[in-house]
């Protein structure tokens, strides 16, 4: 028995030193929401040396839509062609003497609003690149806000795993001292010691989930050293209070946006259909009589076979794609709104009973079984029973708590304009 105490308290001494001396040490280095926020880039932070991948790479494809707008608008380039006719012949065309040389300068003409449509819908794939960008921006947002909630719950899981530790170590001690005045049977201590055992493993498996959850979060500004403290206090994320009032997220301007890309890459295609005429003017040069004449000339290709049929028939399929992607997108912004909205508003409710009503409760009844254990007026198996009840409630306000807050980054993330 004394070898079982003395090793049930050497890894809770561990435990402890472990945990609460360094959450001691850096009480001021605890990582808050907005310091993760401009850690990722999400917000604007003096420490930010380099940008997030996560918005560089959107970004990047946003310069390079606007980079092809300019592209766009560009004309077609002349060209210049130089002849030499009639040259190293035979007998009347040997030599030099009977050479033309022509020099002619050509431009190829853009018929049927070529330009205009290719100018179009360089725009239109801009406008995309930079909503998608917007957007990549508020997806990282939620992310940060969904695992900084998730280490806030794992650190206040870890904080109730200690207080059971304490509380079982109590509880083992109290019961070794009624043993041996013979008060309680031997086996309510083996029952104590096996609860305090079986508090140490929970502890320590709620270590690893909170450093894996710490891990995650610190993941996402690439931090690859010893992840941040996050304090057990969840964070006050207030959802916005209009994401109802109109169906203008991120999301769907995204949709909306790839179906106008799609409506102006058909116009661009069909104005393919018209061939441009290339036009050129030169001069030639006689050699033979030293003589000069100027030419005109044009030529238009033929459109017999291809009329670029395929390539309008292709957009025109993507425009119906993401015609239907964007009305599959309303469908899911509304729902994903109201789901998010529901689950927001039923976890504010459970917090809110549970904070104000069942947990002083059951630490009211845990705290007066205790007081009576200690004086011999209940069976261990009472207050157990207590610290159990006591214990679920707590675990039941932080996944509440933390369904409220994952609810309500889902909400921001929604209402992302």
């Amino acid at each position: 028995m004394p070898a079982i105490k003395w090793r049930g308290a050497l890894i809770a001494g561990l435990t402890l030193a472990a945990i609460v001396t360094p959450v001691a040490a850096q009480e001021r280095e605890l990582l808050t929401l907005d310091e993760a926020l401009g850690r990722t880039g999400v917000v604007a932070a003096p420490a930010n040396t380099e940008l997030n991948p996560r918005i560089v790479g959107p970004q990047a494809e946003a310069e390079a839509a606007q980079a092809l707008v300019g592209q766009a608008r560009l004309r077609p380039n002349p060209e210049i062609s130089l002849e030499v006719e009639n040259i190293a012949g035979s007998g009347a065309f040997s030599g030099l003497s009977a050479t033309e040389y022509t020099l002619a300068v050509g431009q190829r003409l853009e018929l049927g609003g070529k330009r205009g449509t290719r100018v179009e819908a360089a725009r239109a794939q801009a406008q995309l690149a930079d909503l998608r960008a917007d957007l990549a921006g508020a997806e990282l947002g939620f992310l940060v806000r969904e695992r900084y909630v998730a280490a806030a719950a794992a650190a206040s899981r870890v904080e109730l795993a200690l207080d059971v530790v304490e509380r079982n170590e109590e509880l083992a001690r109290i019961a070794g001292l009624l043993v041996e005045v013979g008060r309680e049977p031997p086996l309510r201590a083996l029952r104590a010691e096996a609860a305090l055992a079986e508090a140490q493993a929970e502890l320590q498996a709620a270590e690893a989930t909170s450093l894996a959850a710490r891990t995650a979060l610190a993941s996402l500004w690439g931090d690859q050293g010893a992840p941040p403290l996050v304090p057990s206090r969840f964070p006050g994320i207030e959802p916005p209070g209009a994401v109802m009032a109109t169906a203008s997220g991120l999301q769907l301007r995204v949709a909306r946006a790839e179906s106008t890309a799609a409506a102006a890459e058909i116009d661009r295609e069909r104005s393919l259909r018209i061939p441009d005429p290339v036009v050129s003017a030169g001069v030639r040069r006689f050699e033979e009589s030293n003589d000069s004449a100027f030419l005109l000339g044009v030529s238009i290709p033929l459109p017999f076979l291809n009329r670029n049929q395929g390539n309008i028939a292709a957009a025109e399929a993507r425009l119906r794609a993401a015609n239907a992607r964007e009305a599959v997108a309303l469908a899911d912004f509304e729902q994903a709104v109201t789901r998010a909205r529901s689950q927001y508003l039923a976890a504010e409710a459970r917090v809110e009973t549970l904070s104000t009503t069942s947990l002083p409760q059951a630490e009211e009844a845990l705290r007066l079984v205790r007081i009576g254990y200690r004086n011999g007026r209940f069976p261990l198996i009472e207050v157990l029973s207590a610290a159990e009840a006591r214990d679920a409630i707590r675990e039941a306000l932080i996944a509440a708590q933390e369904d409220r807050g994952q609810a309500a980054a889902e909400l921001i993330r929604l209402a992302a304009q």
